[in-house]
């Protein structure tokens, strides 16, 4: 499960409300209407959740996402205000190109994937929807692009701690030959 992150009073939270869809379903005795709604929550200091609320009216699908999103919030790796490097985020049917752009390019990119770069704190982005443009997988593959980071950036620790350690063993063992 997902570690949540944790939430002070005080802390901004940005909300944005991405897709609201009417559901209708057809019974025996008519049809009964539903909604909705995919939101997108962060800080704007590198957490994103997103989920999608459902209920019989639209007020009560958002907030049921907002409060659910809130929960799923998960920490994204940034580099100043883009991100590191270049990435292709897949998720389903649905890819995001999500390249970074110098200070001053803005935020260059589709709705959904736009308010995830919001949300997370994304200000200078360069994205394109290569396939789909369903918005829960756009979102989803964009915040699979953005997790990518994250676990290359643990990957990479893990292997300078190593030759870190390797490098310490050689010069350890080197000086005390010589003595």
């Amino acid at each position: 499960m997902k570690d949540p992150i944790a939430l002070t009073e005080n802390q901004e939270i940005i909300e944005k409300i991405v897709n609201i869809n009417r559901v209708t379903k057809v019974t025996k005795g008519g049809k009964k209407m539903s909604f909705s709604a995919l939101v997108v929550v962060g800080d704007g200091k590198g957490n994103v959740g997103m989920d999608l609320g459902k209920a019989n009216e639209v007020a009560t699908a958002i907030k049921k996402g907002i409060n659910r999103a809130k929960k799923a919030m998960i920490p994204m790796v940034l580099s100043g205000s883009t991100i590191p490097y270049e990435v292709i985020g897949e998720y389903g049917a649905a890819k995001v190109l999500l390249k970074p752009a110098v200070p001053g390019t803005g935020i260059i990119a589709a709705g959904p994937v736009r308010a995830v770069c919001e949300c997370v704190g994304i200000k200078d982005i360069l994205t394109k929807c290569l396939k789909s443009n369903n918005p829960l997988n756009v979102i989803k593959a964009t915040i699979e692009g953005l997790r990518s980071f994250k676990s290359e950036a643990r990957n990479r620790n893990l292997e300078l701690d190593k030759e870190l350690k390797v490098d310490k063993e050689l010069t350890e063992s080197g000086s005390a030959d010589k003595e």
